[in-house]
């Protein structure tokens, strides 16, 4: 499974962040709380520099609550200042603010030094397509300012969205990598949607993403489709089980696995089967491996 996506408009969008970097405090890098090593574009380590960071482990509703815990922990121990949000709901955003004041405590209380009170705060939000980022801000700033829509790439374009007096955004378009090293990751990416459907084979994804479900969660499995899943069935075996079962037949009798396939897909990006996490930071890599 080869996947290259990377449009014109991603290197654009580098070379506009690294440009920007300058009129910002605080980058915060949302990212989704189910795939938190393959949401994240390790080219925005290069990119944000020493720069105050926050990351937004969003979608935590649908990640377990211990692969929340432990991707807590893993980046606090980076000095990165953490928070979890479901955007789509709104909740945990209103803790935003204060995870900026966190994460700036140390250049706020030099503006206080300076007698600079009340001093506004620019943040740069940053992210791979589909992760919510525009959402996130939308609920943040309680108005619909940025364009959201169910697809990546979206927000083409740089937006400063002011949330306050004291609190401005740098909304950014969905930034991938020239190349995924790993196919897990571009699989991965393709499961929650943060690449185009249309850049790989949907039941090949849907083989993949039953074979993953079974391993992690099959009782979700089993209550949502109706199935019995045992360890040894494969993910068209899966597939066909669940469409049987729904009565997704075609001229014929012939299992329409296509309309299964996307029907998983979409559920799974829905939460419809269960708090799902598919990394967790025992699957990182050594900085120093090949």
């Amino acid at each position: 499974m080869n996947i290259q996506w990377y449009p014109g408009h991603m290197t654009k969008t580098r070379r506009m962040m690294e440009k920007d970097l300058k009129l910002v405090d605080v980058v915060a890098e949302i990212i989704d709380a189910r795939i938190p090593i393959s949401s994240r574009n390790p080219d925005i380590d290069d990119i944000v520099l020493d720069k105050p960071r926050i990351v937004v482990l969003n979608r935590s509703d649908q990640a377990q609550k211990d692969g929340n815990q432990k991707w807590a922990e893993y980046f606090k121990a980076q000095g990165i200042t953490v928070m979890e949000s479901d955007a789509k709901s709104g909740k945990g955003v209103n803790q935003f603010s204060q995870a900026v004041q966190f994460a700036l405590k140390e250049k706020i209380a030099q503006w206080k030094e300076k007698g600079q009170v009340g001093k506004s705060v620019r943040v740069m939000i940053v992210g791979v397509p589909n992760v919510g980022k525009s959402t996130f801000i939308n609920k943040i700033s309680k108005r619909k300012s940025t364009k959201t829509q169910d697809r990546p790439g979206v927000t083409r374009g740089k937006q400063w969205v002011t949330v306050s007096q004291g609190l401005e955004l740098l909304d950014t378009p969905g930034i991938l990598w020239p190349k995924f090293e790993d196919d897990k990751i571009g699989m991965h990416l393709a499961f929650t949607g943060a690449v185009r459907d249309v850049v790989i084979d949907i039941e090949t994804l849907a083989f993949h993403l039953m074979e993953k479900l079974r391993d992690i969660n099959p009782k979700a499995l089993e209550e949502r489709y109706k199935i019995e899943v045992t360890a040894d069935m494969d993910g068209w075996q899966l597939l066909e089980a669940a469409a049987r079962k729904r009565g997704f037949l075609i001229s014929g009798g012939e299992i329409d696995i296509e309309r299964m396939a996307n029907i998983l897909l979409d559920e799974f990006r829905g939460g419809k089967l269960g708090r799902v996490t598919l990394e967790y930071p025992s699957d990182l890599k050594p900085k120093n491996s090949e």
